[in-house]
């Protein structure tokens, strides 16, 4: 509750550190915010060119030509937003300890200013990609109303995953070395740049034991097929978010002292 209010009463700063944030990063910068949307389109386009031959003919549903470029798309959405406030969460606290001696503010705003940050960043490129499907000619429905689920569902999981293993960073610094190599594993063992349909049946259920396949397929069926995301499969991502998270905050509450003077 004590952290509650910490929040409420410095939400001008988490805002302002946002907005701060956004203009620093591209400061002197003539295409500014469009380099955020560049860098993720450009890898779609790599992918497409390469991979397109060899799946496309593997995309039922999605009539047309330009379908393997929009299904990647899609899933570019919802991992570029999970691995951003993942992997920034991780290193939130040793990034910012010359911050945190120097100013009393709680450290708990810090993941919120990631998370915010985030957020922004992934508005543009969702535009950017709207932008692109309308050149493409595939035009997404009313199910556009089902992201904020997946959003929802997709901060939880990347927080808490992010928080829980940035306060281990505090205390072990290898953590912070380990996670990004794992985060590029991760990224191919999520059906991103290819559909499920491609690997054998008796191996769909090791698929889905990543929290990340069912949230992109949701993703998928919505910018990709005008269609609801399947709430089964989104259950199992929503657990392990709420479990994250849960561990996180504990974790956090318990280490808070701590970590002031590990930074």
């Amino acid at each position: 509750m004590n952290q509650l209010k910490a929040i409420l009463a410095y939400r001008f700063f988490i805002i302002s550190s946002i907005k701060t944030e956004f203009r620093s990063r591209f400061a002197r910068s003539r295409l500014g915010g469009l380099w955020m949307i560049l860098n993720p389109l450009a890898q779609v386009a790599i992918y497409a060119l390469v991979l397109s031959r060899v799946l496309a003919a593997k995309l039922p549903g999605i009539d047309n030509q330009y379908a393997y470029a929009i299904y990647l798309m899609a899933g570019t959405l919802g991992w570029s937003l999970f691995a951003e406030v993942f992997g920034r969460s991780l290193g939130v606290f040793v990034d910012n300890g010359n911050l945190l001696k120097k100013m009393a503010f709680p450290k708990i705003a810090l993941p919120l200013i990631v998370t915010g940050s985030a957020l922004v960043n992934n508005l543009l490129l969702f535009l950017a990609v709207l932008v692109v499907f309308g050149l493409l000619g595939h035009i997404p429905s009313v199910t556009l109303l089902w992201l904020p689920l997946l959003i929802a569902v997709t901060l939880a999981l990347a927080l808490g995953l992010g928080l829980a293993l940035g306060i281990i960073n505090v205390f072990m610094r290898d953590i912070g070395q380990i996670v990004p190599i794992l985060l590029q594993f991760w990224f191919w063992l999520t059906p991103i740049v290819y559909v499920t349909s491609i690997i054998p049946q008796q191996y769909h259920h090791l698929v889905m034991l990543n929290p990340m396949s069912g949230i992109v397929m949701g993703y998928q069926n919505i910018l990709v097929y005008n269609k609801a995301p399947d709430i089964s499969t989104l259950l199992y991502p929503a657990t392990i978010a709420v479990v994250a998270l849960s561990l996180a905050l504990f974790m956090y509450f318990r280490a808070n002292e701590e970590m002031a003077d590990a930074l």
